[in-house]
């Protein structure tokens, strides 16, 4: 989960400096497959109760957030507004 969470930041980061718009596109593609994957994760790690507090479920918030967000941010890119 952390490999995939820190993927998130650091595809946006590329993406930011991406050599055209489907180079862009792709880069936020990556981080919003990354992004469900840690989705995933959290989800699991919640559910398991793994942590005793509600940590797993304010960062699943934040996640399904930033996912939102990214994908809105393809369909923009792609000129898909939605």
């Amino acid at each position: 989960m952390i490999e995939a969470g820190k993927s998130v930041g650091a595809q946006y980061e590329e993406a930011r400096g991406a050599e055209s718009k489907a180079d862009f596109v792709h880069k936020l593609g990556i981080g919003l497959k990354e992004c469900r994957e840690t989705r995933y994760w959290l989800r699991v790690i919640d559910r398991a109760k793994i942590i005793s507090d509600d940590a797993p479920a304010a960062l699943l918030s934040e996640a399904a957030e930033l996912c939102a967000i990214l994908g809105q941010s393809i369909l923009t890119a792609k000129g898909r507004h939605q």
